[in-house]
């Protein structure tokens, strides 16, 4: 039976509403709670479809990836054009070719920076947004409190682990339930491999821009820029991966909504 309110998601109360339209929760071995209204300190707290904000940060990611192709070739050019000219002795260098190689990587590498800043600021929102529909579905399997969906991206060190206890309490609470209200087991193959490439390409990103920063002769320029090629393509398979969790994510809340129910 569906919920005589809304119409969509099964009817877990005596008067025939589903658990967000009455605002309850059942408890599976004791079978269905009756309604009880929601205080309204917890009124923030429910479920609001992820899904458009999920398209948002996949287009953003994807665009990412455009911008670390364009830093790549950028990043070949200018490799191209420094080795030529330390095999030759830079006797047949070409000044102007090199300032256009110059202005062609220091552009993708600007385009590269406003992607990943309009990506994190969209990103935060979206992960601020499931790990409130996780404290409607299971409040007990969250080990911090929403407002740390923010902050924990910006405390130092801290935030190469914060996020992702974050992220496990929301992937348990997602996970779809049997039918006897017991958790059902989803791998989190998907989000480990995300983080941790992640955080391997943030600090290896870290390591090859001091690297550039700091060469002064054509050859360490040149191993630099290297350095800065290997960085670009890490950052293209964390995106593609964090591209997999945002979906898988988004996918299991949609599912885990659509029945109604939360564990206890």
């Amino acid at each position: 039976m569906l919920c005589t309110t809304c119409g969509t998601r099964p009817a877990v109360t005596a008067d025939g509403r589903c658990t967000l339209c009455a605002g309850t929760s059942v408890a599976p071995p004791h079978g269905l709670m009756a309604a009880a209204p929601v205080p309204m300190a917890e009124a923030r707290h429910q479920l609001r479809s992820p899904e458009g904000l999920a398209k948002a940060v996949v287009i953003l990611l994807a665009l990412v990836i455009v911008t670390d192709v364009l830093a790549l070739a950028a990043g070949l050019n200018v490799r191209s054009l420094l080795g030529a000219a330390i095999a030759d002795d830079f006797e047949s260098f070409d000044e102007s070719a090199a300032d256009r190689a110059d202005w062609l990587y220091v552009g993708a590498g600007s385009f590269q920076g406003l992607a990943i800043l309009a990506t994190a600021v969209v990103f935060i929102i979206w992960f601020r947004r499931v790990r409130l529909n996780a404290e409607v579905f299971d409040a007990s399997a969250q080990p911090m409190k929403p407002g740390w969906t923010i902050g924990a991206w910006f405390v130092p060190i801290a935030n190469l682990w914060l996020p992702r206890r974050i992220a496990g309490g929301i992937w348990t609470a997602s996970a779809q339930t049997n039918a006897d209200g017991s958790r059902r087991t989803v791998s989190q193959a998907p989000m480990n491999l995300w983080w941790g490439v992640w955080v391997f390409s943030v600090l290896f990103s870290r390591f090859a821009s001091k690297r550039y920063e700091q060469a002064e002769l054509p050859q360490e320029i040149m191993d630099a820029a290297g350095l800065v090629l290997v960085a670009d393509a890490l950052d293209i398979v964390a995106a593609v991966l964090a591209i997999l969790f945002v979906r898988a994510l988004t996918r299991m809340q949609g599912e885990r909504a659509a029945l109604g129910a939360s564990p206890r």
